[in-house]
């Protein structure tokens, strides 16, 4: 799996581009096995649930589970005696665990909806569209070339792969520059007392899944009525996943 077709521009320094979309692969890869587990345990306390409470469930399992990265990271970055080095390193990891939420998140709520993703270029496509929000939404459309509601159905059904590869690399140079600033509000948090560093920190991240939750909802339009695919009859995970 490379990163070649991504194609973007120099990022914000500090940031470069290869590793921010590696690392978008790679949480790609890592959470796709997992989307029926999240989905089951998103269901836990309600087996009978109907698919829009699972993606409410879905939804505030993202929200507080990137919120407490951000927070935790921030936090920790800023506390006595931690060195430079040890905070950016807590920070690089912080953005992996946010691409892994993500991924997770975005995938799962496309399998809720019924909606296959098989292909890596349209599993890049989702997650990047959803998580850019509202910017996301509007490049697809226009370089698809195509109007109307609910791109995330449409990507698996009307976009060819090669057209989504365009969309990709769109998509991936502002990906960067957005996840550049992003690791930048987190690096701050780490001169910040300590307690003000957990703020920044949770703050973005809770601002990031926020934006996710409105662009999905956008994505997908309203949930099924009823289940229709096989994880209705998804077990319980025995291991956590986007909590």
């Amino acid at each position: 799996m490379t990163t070649d077709d991504f194609d973007a521009p120099d990022p914000p320094e500090g940031v470069r581009t290869p590793k921010v979309l590696a690392l978008l692969d790679k949480a790609i890869e890592l959470q796709s096995p997992l989307v029926r587990k999240n989905i089951a345990r998103a269901r836990q306390r309600n087996p009978e649930a109907i698919p829009a409470q699972v993606i409410r469930n879905l939804e505030r399992m993202y929200v507080s589970a990137l919120t407490g990265t951000g927070a935790a990271v921030g936090g920790t970055a800023a506390a006595p005696g931690v060195g430079t080095g040890v905070a950016l390193a807590l920070s690089a990891g912080e953005v992996l665990s946010s691409l892994e939420l993500s991924a997770l998140y975005a995938l799962s709520v496309a399998e809720v909806h019924g909606v296959p993703i098989d292909e890596i270029e349209r599993r890049r496509t989702l997650v990047m569209g959803i998580m850019l929000g509202g910017s996301g939404s509007a490049t697809i459309s226009k370089v698809a070339e195509r109007t109307g509601q609910h791109w995330g159905r449409q990507i698996v059904a009307k976009v060819p792969v090669e057209t989504l590869r365009q969309i990709n690399k769109v998509l991936g140079k502002n990906f960067v520059t957005k996840f550049g600033t992003k690791q930048g509000i987190i690096v701050l948090g780490r001169v910040a007392p300590f307690g003000i560093g957990a703020v920044i920190g949770g703050g973005a991240n809770a601002a990031l899944a926020a934006l996710a939750v409105k662009a999905g909802r956008r994505a997908f339009g309203p949930p099924p009525m009823s289940w229709s695919s096989p994880v209705d009859n998804a077990s319980p995970p025995s291991e956590k996943s986007c909590d």
